[in-house]
């Protein structure tokens, strides 16, 4: 999934339950922004590692149990590690759903491509009209949203 798709998941996530969207924002931006400087730099040969492994599940938990604020921010990393696995699944890489066991297990042929590559490999691909589908879904939402509050703020001046 690209970045901004996961911001825009959250986002959602926090107008639909009770979660905090901030801290659901905060929570699923994390494993890109400690795993993709990591990987660009070379410290890790993976795009998907350190963020992206469930065995951050130690420090999720104690944060999930903390308050309202750490299980926004732990439900959000959950819900970026979900994309994850249905973005690689739906491209038919299921195989790379391993990135979530790392450094236990790693991808026997990992797609290993900077941002801005994984962007043009990307387009086009099944997962790729998924996103495209739940923009415009938001955007509909959105403008019936608007739609509605204009109608009903006319309505209101009217009375």
């Amino acid at each position: 999934m690209l970045f901004p798709t996961h911001l825009l998941a959250a986002a959602l996530l926090g107008r639909l339950s009770r979660l905090s969207p901030l801290w659901l924002v905060v929570g699923t931006a994390l494993p890109d922004v400690v795993d993709k400087p990591l990987a660009s730099v070379g410290v890790t040969p993976l795009y998907h590692s350190i963020g992206h492994s469930v065995l951050l599940v130690v420090v999720a938990l104690p944060l999930a149990f903390s308050g309202r604020t750490g299980l926004s921010a732990a439900v959000g990393w959950a819900l970026h590690l979900l994309l994850d696995t249905v973005h690689v699944v739906l491209n038919g890489r299921p195989g790379d759903a391993v990135f979530l066991f790392w450094p236990g297990v790693t991808p026997t042929d990992p797609l290993a491509l900077p941002p801005g590559s994984f962007f043009v490999y990307y387009l086009w691909s099944p997962s790729f009209f998924l996103e495209v589908a739940l923009w415009f879904t938001t955007a509909g939402l959105l403008a019936r949203h608007a739609i509605r509050e204009g109608r009903a703020g006319s309505q209101n001046r009217l009375d």
